[in-house]
């Protein structure tokens, strides 16, 4: 006869399910009400969920019911949902933010170890929203922990480009909780509104008033890499990232075509006159592999050269050097995996777009923080 599991392997078995937002295992979180297993083999227990709709039960309900039955002596397993008290909630926020003060941007404290990197360009339709999210998925896929922040909150379609617009944050008390997707932890002013069919209508203070809030009220947890995907242009957004985000780095999305280059300096420009670093050019659309003779015959839709010559003037006006980090192919499913909700890096990693996004995630990734290229506000004095 096979004995029943003692308490200290339910405990441990339980150990292994990670709640599906926050990322920690319920029994650190204090959500495990109860575990038992009957003599009949029966294991039985109550999971506390931070909100009574949380969108992520049914992901909880399936890992708790796996992470018992693999227990010996479980031949069923009933999990009961339950909803945490106005008190346990407290307890959950407390655990979570630890020492660090209510209502503080993680990211700007000087102990801050993730690496930040906003993606801009100089005017709209490069695919730099769809780049940023190829990059933060195959940045997951490499085992970091990735937040990605849609800054654009005009424009926002990381979270159709995700499969996740219909979904909605968890707030555990004055905390939200980002949406997870393909293992990223993602945020977006798209997430927040009543629905998708309404519009954002907010000018300067109120949209710095917004990233301030995505960068402080949502609990982002220890991340290697926090990427946003800016809106196009020079304006209110990019300025308010270079004033609260001081080491964000940035890195620059053009297309070939001469009008999309001599734009997409200018958001290199502003980004240097915020004391942003400018870390390398990605060249997006950069040719079209035929249809008809495969890869190596490049066709060359948009021109030539635009990335190139981003790079050198940048490199020139900014004073070091601002290499040009990769030329993405054009590919049709680039923008279908974008439509469709699976980035094409996870739904087709051999295309020729993939190769070179995982090639520039793993670059960006690797990248270490240097003074290059950044103000260090230091004041002389005469002796």
């Amino acid at each position: 006869m096979t004995s029943l599991p003692t308490q200290e392997q339910i405990q441990a078995a339980l150990a292994g399910v990670n709640d599906p937002e926050i990322r920690r295992p319920i029994t650190e979180l204090g959500m495990v009400q109860s575990a038992e297993v009957r003599p009949d083999g029966t294991a039985v227990t109550t999971v506390l969920l931070t909100v009574a709709g949380c969108p992520m039960r049914e992901t909880l309900t399936r890992d708790v019911t796996n992470a018992l039955s693999a227990l010996p002596g479980v031949n069923d397993v009933q999990v009961t949902l339950d909803v945490m008290s106005d008190q346990q909630r407290q307890e959950l926020q407390g655990r979570l933010r630890g020492s660090t003060q209510a209502k503080e941007n993680p990211f700007a404290r000087a102990d801050s170890l993730t690496r930040i990197y906003a993606v801009a360009s100089g005017k709209g339709g490069v695919g730099k929203s769809s780049l940023t999210v190829n990059l933060a998925v195959s940045m997951a896929s490499q085992g970091l922990k990735v937040g990605l922040l849609d800054a654009d909150v005009y424009g926002h379609s990381v979270p159709s480009m995700l499969g996740i617009a219909d979904l909605r944050p968890t707030r555990v008390e004055d905390m939200i909780m980002p949406v997870p997707a393909y293992d990223v932890k993602v945020m977006s002013i798209g997430m927040l509104k009543p629905g998708r069919q309404h519009v954002v209508a907010w000018r300067g203070p109120m949209l710095d008033r917004a990233l301030g809030q995505m960068l402080a009220d949502v609990f982002w947890g220890d991340l290697d890499v926090l990427l946003l995907d800016l809106p196009p242009g020079t304006g209110d957004m990019a300025i308010s990232v270079g004033q609260q985000l001081t080491n964000a780095d940035v890195v620059v999305v053009t297309t070939p075509q001469e009008a999309a280059a001599e734009v997409a300096e200018r958001a290199g420009t502003i980004a240097s006159m915020l004391h942003q670093k400018v870390v390398g050019v990605v060249e997006n659309m950069s040719w079209l592999p035929c249809p008809h003779c495969g890869p190596n015959h490049r066709i060359d839709v948009f021109g030539t050269g635009g990335g190139t010559r981003v790079a050198a003037t940048l490199s020139e006006r900014l004073g070091y050097d601002v290499p040009l980090l990769g030329e993405v192919p054009l590919d049709p499913r680039l923008r279908t995996g974008g439509d469709s909700g699976v980035p094409v890096v996870l739904d087709q990693p051999d295309a020729a777009a993939s190769e070179v996004l995982h090639g520039l995630a793993k670059e960006l990734a690797d990248r270490r923080p240097s003074l290059v290229g950044r103000s260090l506000t230091i004041t002389p004095t005469s002796r």
